[in-house]
């Protein structure tokens, strides 16, 4: 029985750490800065909330490919200055592309 207490809690106890960096950065996936202040301090594209603050709009991963990503919130803020996903910044090619998407 005592093993069995001790392997519970072995186990629990790897998981905490997982648990924990997933908890720490839930909005920081994407990183996108649109050319004028967003009006709203949150928004909605498909399933994914951005909270905008200081000029800039965070949001968790998506389900959906990066680009679309970042077309989705250019529809919403209008045209971007720059556009991160997952620590790398989108080059001037792909910034445009998702700027024509933009409203």
């Amino acid at each position: 029985m005592t093993r069995f207490f001790a392997a519970a809690a072995a186990a629990t106890l790897a998981l905490v750490p997982a648990a924990g960096i997933a908890q720490g950065a839930p909005n920081g996936y994407y990183a996108a800065t649109p050319v004028s202040a967003p009006a709203k301090a949150s928004l909605v594209t498909r399933s994914t909330l951005w909270k905008c603050n200081g000029g800039t709009c965070t949001a968790a991963k998506a389900n959906a490919r990066d680009g679309i990503v970042c077309e989705l919130v250019a529809r919403e803020v209008g045209k971007l200055s720059a556009f991160r996903a997952n620590g790398t910044d989108f080059d001037a090619a792909s910034l445009e592309k998702c700027n024509a998407k933009a409203h």
